[in-house]
């Protein structure tokens, strides 16, 4: 199973992206869907996470701009950012756990905010 990421870019301070990831096939047993996201020179920081009932987790840095959803059925996630800050700039990964803990990985979609 490959995970697929779109949706980054440059984009000015105060604008918006839209990040989809989108699994090659069905994984059955979706523990949760998260975005990831590691800027030069720094850890890897959870973005944004979505279990299979739906609950939703944010990060400090991004709670209020952006919003995570999913489609199971597509195997899709998606990340909806708003009011982009240089400091968010970065390599956003997504990230797909099962039931048994297995992780799948995208290969990651760079987002650059800049003015």
């Amino acid at each position: 199973v490959q995970l697929v990421e779109s949706g980054g870019g440059l984009v000015q301070p105060g604008g918006s992206l839209r990040l989809a990831c989108v699994a090659s096939e069905r994984i059955a047993y979706i523990k949760a869907m998260t975005w990831f996201r590691q800027a030069p020179g720094k850890q890897r920081e959870l973005v944004a996470s979505i279990t299979s009932t739906r609950s939703t987790y944010y990060g400090d840095s991004v709670r209020g701009r952006f919003t995570i959803s999913e489609d199971n059925a597509k195997n899709t996630v998606s990340l909806q950012m708003t009011d982009l800050q240089p400091e968010d700039t970065a390599v956003y990964s997504c990230n797909i756990r099962d039931n048994w803990d297995y992780d799948y990985w995208g290969q990651g979609t760079k987002v650059t905010v800049s003015g």
